[in-house]
C-alpha cells in the first residue's frame, strides 16, 4: 500500500527548498544521497516510504516519526541510513517487522 502524506497532515512545519524541488526524491533503497531533514520535499517522500513499508496509515504514527526525525542522531546523513533508522525504530515501537 502506498501512503500519501500532504503537508497539512504533518504536525511540524518544514521549510521548502525550492532549489532542490525538481531533484529526484527518495523512493526506496539503495539511495546514498544526503537527506535534508529540514526540507519538506525530502521529508514527505521519506515518511511515505517508511509508512508504506510498515503498512501503517495513522496520524499518531506520522507524528511519532516526526519526533524521531527531530531527535535523530546527526551522523545519520544518507537517505538510506535515515530510512533504515526510522523503519527499524518505528517497527520496534509498533511491534511490526520492518522489511527494508
Amino acid at each position: 500500500m502506498q501512503i500519501e502524506i500532504k503537508p497539512s497532515d504533518m504536525q511540524y512545519k518544514y521549510p521548502k527548498n525550492h532549489a532542490n524541488r525538481s531533484q529526484p526524491k527518495f523512493s526506496g533503497l539503495p539511495d546514498d544521497n544526503l537527506f535534508d531533514r529540514d526540507d519538506l520535499y525530502e521529508v514527505i517522500p521519506m515518511f511515505q516510504c517508511v509508512m508504506s513499508a510498515l503498512n501503517v496509515n495513522d496520524a499518531a504514527i506520522l507524528y511519532r516519526m516526526e519526533e524521531l526525525t527531530d531527535g535523530m542522531p546527526r551522523f545519520l546523513q544518507t537517505r538510506r541510513d535515515v530510512y533504515l533508522y526510522l523503519g527499524e525504530t518505528l517497527g520496534d515501537i509498533l511491534g511490526i517487522e520492518f522489511k527494508a
